[in-house]
């Protein structure tokens, strides 16, 4: 589940649906994703973007991550956590579920999500929900890397159904 890319390359949003989902090994394009969600009957935008940091358990030099997918069960995945957020929070306007896959250098953006809704407490559950189940659910793995060295991370955890409340505690990477 590719998302659509200009003539230049950058990631860009639809123009004709209220969800921007997908996988993608171009940056992130978090500011227009930002801006993409805005709309005139939504007070509050709330957007996470999980960065790529330089440590992890045991390590401080970590220089990049590598994702990898399952993509024919990823862009289901993703499309499935959009309708259980509308389902849970109906007012709802738009919702990005962005998820860089391959080599992700340190500080880029390697998940966003933007949910835009008429009034914050809305907008921050469902993101909170969005992010949580996205790192749950959807069947993607980081590999992090330094000099010298990688390691597939060590704070996996299984993969639950997309409607189930997420629980918390360890994810798979990006934040």
């Amino acid at each position: 589940m590719d998302v659509p890319l200009s003539p230049t390359g950058a990631v860009v949003p639809p123009a004709d649906r209220d969800e921007w989902i997908g996988l993608t090994t171009q940056p992130l394009p978090v500011g227009a994703a930002t801006d993409w969600a805005v709309l005139p009957r939504c007070g509050a935008v709330v957007l996470f973007s999980g960065t790529v940091r330089d440590h992890a358990p045991g390590r401080h030099d970590v220089t990049a991550i590598d994702y990898e997918v399952y993509e024919e069960h990823a862009g289901p995945k993703l499309a499935a956590i959009a309708r259980e957020m509308r389902a849970r929070w109906p007012d709802v306007g738009r919702v990005v579920l962005l998820h860089r896959v391959g080599h992700v250098p340190v500080g880029e953006s390697s998940v966003v999500v933007v949910v835009s809704a008429p009034h914050r407490r809305e907008a921050f559950d469902a993101a909170r929900f969005g992010i949580d189940t996205l790192k749950s659910s959807v069947p993607i793995w980081k590999r992090e890397i330094w000099e010298g060295g990688s390691r597939w991370g060590v704070d996996a955890q299984d993969i639950e159904p997309t409607g189930a409340a997420p629980s918390g505690g360890a994810t798979r990477g990006g934040g």
